[in-house]
C-alpha cells in the first residue's frame, strides 16, 4: 500500500461538509420560519416591518436563537469607503439573513437585494419574508448563492 491509499478523499469530505452544512441551513431556516409563523399568527398582517422585526426578534430569542439585527454594511467603491451602505435586517446563528417586509407583494427586486447582501457579505442563504399576507407561508422565499 503507497503513502497516499490511506489519505482521506478530500472531494468527498467537502461533498459530507457542504452536505452537513446544507442540512444545517435547512434545520436553521425552518425554525426561523416556525419563529415568523408564530409571529404572523398572533399579529396577522397590517403592521409595519418594524413591529414585525421587533416580534420576530423577542421570538428567536425564546428559542434561544442567536441573532444581530440591523447589521451596518459598508462597501468600498473606486478608492472610496461608504459607510453603512447597506443595513442587513437580521443575521441568525451568524449563517442566516433574513430580509424582512411588510409590502403588499414581493418583486423580482426584493429577491435581488437579498442575493446583493448574500454576495457581499459571503453568507449562503437567506430567507425573505413578506409579513403583509394572509398566510405567511405565501410570504416566504428562500434565496441561496
Amino acid at each position: 500500500m503507497g503513502k497516499f491509499d490511506q489519505m482521506p478523499d478530500q472531494k468527498a469530505h467537502h461533498r459530507d461538509t457542504e452536505t452537513q452544512r446544507k442540512t444545517e441551513n435547512d434545520l436553521l431556516s425552518e425554525q426561523v420560519i416556525g419563529a415568523a409563523i408564530e409571529v404572523h399568527k398572533h399579529l396577522g398582517p397590517g403592521l409595519l416591518e418594524s413591529a414585525y422585526e421587533s416580534c420576530l426578534c423577542h421570538e428567536l430569542y425564546l428559542r434561544k436563537l442567536s441573532f444581530k439585527r440591523q447589521v451596518s454594511l459598508d462597501i468600498a467603491y473606486k478608492g472610496v469607503e461608504v459607510e453603512s451602505a447597506y443595513r442587513l435586517d437580521l443575521v441568525v446563528e451568524d449563517s442566516l439573513v433574513l430580509e424582512l417586509k411588510a409590502i403588499e407583494s414581493l418583486l423580482p427586486v426584493h429577491t435581488a437585494q437579498l442575493l446583493t447582501y448574500l454576495r457581499l457579505t459571503g453568507y449562503k442563504t437567506g430567507l425573505l419574508i413578506n409579513f403583509m399576507v394572509p398566510v405567511l407561508k405565501s410570504g416566504i422565499k428562500r434565496v441561496s448563492l
